[in-house]
């Protein structure tokens, strides 16, 4: 069993590609929220002209701004009058109120005490696996919907490896012994376990090994996609 172990994990090791330079810093600081009304108004100037298609050398032409200062405005780095906003409007076909838009935007959490997480069936979810839904926000800053579960299997659960559906998902296990197929491959999973793979593949669980056996599933994928 345990060679078997080894040999699904090099296999997992010996994939194709290598892992690319992570570039953001997990403990990075903002400034406090009224400190960034001109980032988040440059942000959306940006945005909008880059969703027309046209450079900053067209808008200080449209607007009669000059291109440094639109370039410091759109850096968040100066905060436009009144006037420039009313121009900048105008020439991006966009409400004034929509500069402000990411500046306002709440910041929602999610806290889950122990034991109370939300059970239901999740479109797809085999007989016997119990998903436990451990928080959700819908709409949100980041452009990506995550689901966090907490999956059970029991004695009384079927095997189904294949899973198949648009985004990422992290596993992570707790309890239990599960053999995890991903494509064509098998992971031994036992407690302490991770596996990290993109969901578009077949996956699921193959095999119980030991029950029950229970694991964290985060599921990611962009907010317009529905799987």
């Amino acid at each position: 069993m345990a060679n078997s172990r080894k040999r699904d994990q090099a296999a997992a090791r010996n994939q194709p590609g290598s892992t690319p330079p992570l570039t953001q810093d997990p403990h990075a600081t903002r400034e406090p929220t009224e400190h960034n009304l001109e980032a988040a108004i440059g942000h959306e100037v940006r945005a909008f002209r880059k969703k027309l298609g046209i450079t900053v050398s067209d808008l200080a032409s449209a607007t009669g701004v000059s291109l440094g200062m639109l370039s410091k405005i759109e850096n968040g780095n100066i905060s436009p009058s009144l006037t420039t906003l009313q121009a900048l409007s105008r020439a991006l076909g966009v409400p004034l109120t929509a500069f402000f838009r990411r500046f306002e935007e709440a910041r929602n959490a999610v806290f889950v005490k122990a034991g109370e997480g939300v059970e239901l069936e999740r479109r797809g979810t085999r007989a016997g696996h119990q998903y436990n839904l451990l928080g959700h926000i819908g709409n949100n800053t980041s452009g990506v919907t995550v689901e966090p579960y907490l999956i059970t299997l029991t004695t009384d659960s079927d095997v189904f490896p294949t899973f198949q559906h648009a985004g990422m998902e992290f596993l992570y296990m707790l309890e239990g012994e599960v053999i995890y197929r991903h494509a064509n491959n098998r992971y031994h999973m036992q407690p302490g376990d991770s596996f990290f793979f993109d969901a578009d593949a077949p996956h699921g669980p193959e095999e119980l090994v030991k029950l029950p056996s229970r694991y964290l599933s985060i599921i990611c994928y962009p907010q317009h996609e529905t799987g």
